[in-house]
């Protein structure tokens, strides 16, 4: 008498294997898109009415740093950044329009947080060097406006288009006259756990709105909600 072997999905314990294995792949399947649903709501949310500012508050307005709007404005928004970073490079005409709109309202203040490149010193350094002749916000859109440059005798060339005068300019950079002060933005970045390095080789600068970190680009209308909310 011959006997016939049944594979183990014919026998009856098979069976169940495969029943109880199709009701868990459904269940997670099922949570997997109630999850993605609730992101997909949670980001619509944010687009409408901007991210909410909570949690740890820094005092990320103290230091040394160039400022545009007005000096005891009740919005305060702070960016470290870096002008070699494509991110920064996004945010930078949002921020300039937002520095004219509001200029009444807010205070913006740039602090260097160079990590990107490793000239991204140089670039914070021609800044200064230019801000210490009164041409810092001028310098700052130059740098951004020709993001790349990085050589010394094009970041002169950048001056001289500014209207700096080059002896003063070429000589600050040469001294790094003002390295500690950068590398005091540095520090304080980090010590308000700022995402280093690795956020910053992809390129992201970091906001801190009325002490509020806020991280990445924000769009121009998200930076408007914000502001107008906290305008109230």
């Amino acid at each position: 008498m011959e006997y016939s072997i049944r594979p183990w999905y014919g026998k009856w314990w098979g069976v169940l294997i495969i029943i109880f294995s199709a009701l868990i792949f459904s269940f997670l399947a099922a949570g997997a898109f109630y999850f993605i649903g609730d992101i997909k709501k949670a980001r619509l949310e944010i687009s409408r009415t901007g991210p909410k500012l909570g949690g740890q508050k820094y005092e990320a307005a103290n230091g040394e740093g160039y400022w545009l709007g007005s000096a005891n404005a009740k919005i305060t928004i702070v960016e470290f950044g870096d002008f070699a970073c494509p991110v920064c490079l996004q945010s930078f005409p949002t921020i300039r329009e937002i520095s004219l709109k509001y200029k009444n309202d807010i205070k913006f203040i740039w602090r260097d947080y160079p990590v990107v490149a490793d000239y991204s010193a140089n670039l914070a350094l021609a800044a200064r060097c230019a801000g210490e002749q009164g041409l810092f916000w001028p310098m700052h859109d130059k740098l951004f406006q020709n993001q790349g440059v990085s050589a010394a005798d094009q970041l002169a060339g950048l001056a001289n288009q500014v209207g700096a005068d080059l002896t003063r300019f070429n000589d600050c950079l040469n001294k790094q006259k003002y390295l500690p002060q950068i590398q005091k933005d540095l520090q304080a970045g980090q010590t308000f756990n700022i995402n280093g390095t690795p956020t910053y080789i992809n390129g992201t600068p970091t906001f801190f709105i009325n002490g509020y970190k806020v991280e990445g680009n924000i769009p121009y209308d998200i930076f408007i909600k914000i502001i107008e909310e906290l305008k109230k």
